[in-house]
């Protein structure tokens, strides 16, 4: 039986952080259980985070009027993308689960990170118009975020300073992950590690070593899908899909909430 491959998709400068420590459990448990598993290690790598006109080898189209995305697909399609994205496509297309381990930088992935997501899920490669979320190209593939916060798990309530969690992953878990078809698995948050002793650390590692056991078998979270979106009207939500949930207390998801209630824990939870 050919083995599960999972890649992790890594942001940090140091290895003696708490994000390398949770890497590193990581890529330990995952290979005791019999996965294959691939790092990229952005920074250590040095990958370029900004998508310019030199990730195309050769001419492009219009120089005049550079279109990244357009360039990036016709690029694709010819075999000219440059050999540091056309390796990391490599590595996602073997890829049945991919982790971002991060730092969460101004609420969302540090720099290096957005730019691997800018470089490497190119127009046509990773999405198409016809092929996105729930009927997106990477469907089969499972995908998550794994990150450490500098706020206490207080302060991204819904009552809190920051603001509900859930709405700051909307963007990332959402917009980037499920548009790609990626079958987005709960998040595993390391509240505020540098805030907390050495032994809550421990605990915290120990628990994500304990998730990771199941982790390929677990149910992904909720997103409406495709097909209740009027493609010929804007990609409104159908009127019987929205009569249907007309009565319920809460929305849909946190960002097709209805104007109702928003879901509790929709981004961060399974089966809610």
């Amino acid at each position: 039986m050919v083995s599960k491959k999972v890649l992790i998709v890594y942001a940090h400068q140091s290895s003696g952080s708490f994000n390398s420590a949770a890497k590193d459990a990581a890529v330990e448990v995952l290979t005791a259980k019999g996965y294959a598993v691939e790092v990229s290690d952005l920074y250590a790598m040095a990958f370029k985070a900004t998508a310019t006109a030199e990730d195309i080898t050769g001419e492009v189209k219009s120089a005049d009027h550079f279109c990244y995305g357009e360039e990036t697909k016709l690029a694709w399609e010819a075999g000219k993308l440059t050999a540091d994205i056309t390796e990391e496509q490599r590595k996602l297309t073997e890829a049945d689960l991919v982790i971002f381990q991060f730092p969460m930088y101004w609420f969302t992935v540090p720099a290096i990170m957005k730019g691997w997501m800018d470089r490497v899920l190119t127009l046509g490669f990773a999405f198409t118009h016809e092929k996105r979320y729930s009927q997106g190209i990477f469907k089969d593939k499972k995908a998550m975020l794994s990150f450490t916060t500098g706020s206490q798990e207080s302060m991204f309530s819904s009552n809190g300073i920051n603001g509900d969690m859930n709405v700051t992953l909307w963007p990332l878990q959402n917009g980037i992950l499920h548009y790609c078809g990626f079958q987005v698995l709960a998040p595993q948050i390391f509240w505020a590690p540098s805030h907390v002793s050495s032994e809550a650390r421990g605990t915290m590692l120990e628990g994500w070593r304990t998730r990771m056991q199941g982790l390929l078998g677990e149910n992904p979270l909720a997103f409406t899908p495709l097909d209740c979106f009027d493609g010929e009207k804007g990609y409104q939500l159908k009127p019987e899909v929205h009569e249907k949930h007309a009565a319920k207390e809460f929305g849909l998801t946190v960002g097709t909430h209805l104007g109702k209630a928003l879901p509790p824990n929709n981004q961060m939870k399974a089966g809610v």
